[in-house]
């Protein structure tokens, strides 16, 4: 992973996503020449940017998969590269994710033909007075409106989060963000949305890359690396009908698509919530990592609030979520994020983390979530 940076001040895409590259082969401690297949994910770039990028470092020859899954790009490009290794087509895969923002909301690009989100956005219209919200705010913060109209969730328990969030993200040299902030300051930031959200609750656009290397034991074991990471298991969801009954504005954000991805892992691999010591989710917005907390069934479903007043969610708790600083906090370069989350859960698992790591992390889990939609839960283990 290369520092996140805020947009204008950041290398080009090219730039960066051969850095990020550079830097996994010489972790992993091998040449360009031994990768088999690569997979690298963007969502703002013309076709082909992957190979742009990937040009940098060589050329091969090699398959290259251009990845566009929202904001699980990065996620769904490990998702591949592991799919790969498993199945025996390549013992040796490059999974790596770029983005080049720009400032502002996000929106959509092409206005001449229907909108992946026409059928989101027509449901939280039909139960909220959206107009002039940003089309991602409205799915999140409809989202964390509906917790909080049936659990009595309270406002400043989302800016908790985010404070939580910058406090681990100033001690993460690679953070876009690394000064903290008090519940007090996001809750007097600019509204976004009354009563719903403010503007520190919502994460920066954001530019930056990162990579992984993918490999078979075999393979590690045939060059002497590191094995000492390894995934456990894996799964990917979309959206059933329920997203757009309108029944339960969570669904828009994928409540239940994150719910049934985390249940899939825990039953491949006999693992629960309550062995996970830290974990990665996407926090795009401060109301989805609450969200979340329930889907990965890390608290009770309505506990949500309980689980941050108490401090379950940080260090001296029950599990460190987001100790990189999270999307709020580390930044959200869409096509590198998930990518970025697997570089801060191995360097944990590592003990590499210095003045964030997690004491005694043995079991991390990673969940990575795009509307319109897609999700990816991975399950990390140290040997």
């Amino acid at each position: 992973m290369i520092p996140f940076a805020k947009p204008g001040a950041s290398d080009p895409y090219s730039v960066m996503g051969a850095n990020a590259i550079k830097l996994a082969l010489a972790d992993a401690g091998i040449d360009y020449s031994q990768v088999e297949q690569a997979y690298g994910s963007f969502i703002y770039g013309d076709s082909c940017s992957a190979q742009r990028a990937l040009y940098e470092v060589g050329m091969t020859g090699i398959p290259v998969i251009n990845v566009n899954n929202n904001c699980s790009s990065g996620s769904t490009a490990l998702y591949l590269a592991r799919q790969a290794v498993i199945s025996g087509m390549a013992d040796c895969v490059l999974a790596f994710g770029f983005e080049q923002m720009n400032p502002g909301a996000l929106g959509t690009m092409y206005n001449d033909r229907p909108s992946v989100f026409e059928h989101f956005n027509a449901c939280v219209e039909a139960n909220a007075d959206v107009s002039n919200v940003p089309i991602a705010l409205r799915i999140f913060g409809a989202a964390g409106m509906e917790h909080m109209r049936r659990f009595g969730t309270k406002l400043d328990t989302f800016a908790k989060i985010k404070a939580k969030a910058s406090r681990h993200a100033a001690n993460n040299p690679l953070a876009v963000f690394k000064a903290t902030v008090t519940t007090e300051e996001v809750m007097a930031s600019p509204m976004m949305w009354p009563g719903v959200m403010t503007r520190l609750m919502a994460c920066p656009p954001t530019c930056g890359a990162a990579a992984a290397i993918v490999c078979s034991g075999e393979f590690a074991q045939r060059h002497g690396l590191n094995r000492s990471v390894k995934i456990r298991a894996q799964a990917m969801t979309t959206d059933r009908a329920m997203s757009f009954d309108g029944r339960d504005l969570r669904e828009v954000a994928g409540f239940s698509m994150v719910k049934e991805a985390a249940n899939q892992v825990y039953a491949a691999t006999g693992v629960g919530p309550e062995d996970i010591g830290v974990v990665e989710l996407h926090d795009c917005f401060a109301q989805n990592e609450l969200l979340t907390y329930e889907a990965l069934g890390l608290c009770p479903e309505g506990g949500a609030e309980k689980f941050v007043n108490d401090g379950d969610n940080t260090y001296g708790g029950k599990v460190v979520t987001n100790p990189s600083g999270g999307l709020l906090s580390k930044g959200h370069p869409i096509g590198a994020t998930g990518l970025a989350q697997c570089f801060e859960l191995v360097t944990q698992l590592r003990g590499q983390a210095g003045a964030r790591q997690v004491e005694n992390a043995r079991l991390a889990l990673q969940q990575n979530i795009g509307i319109g939609g897609a999700c990816v839960v991975t399950l990390y283990e140290r040997a």
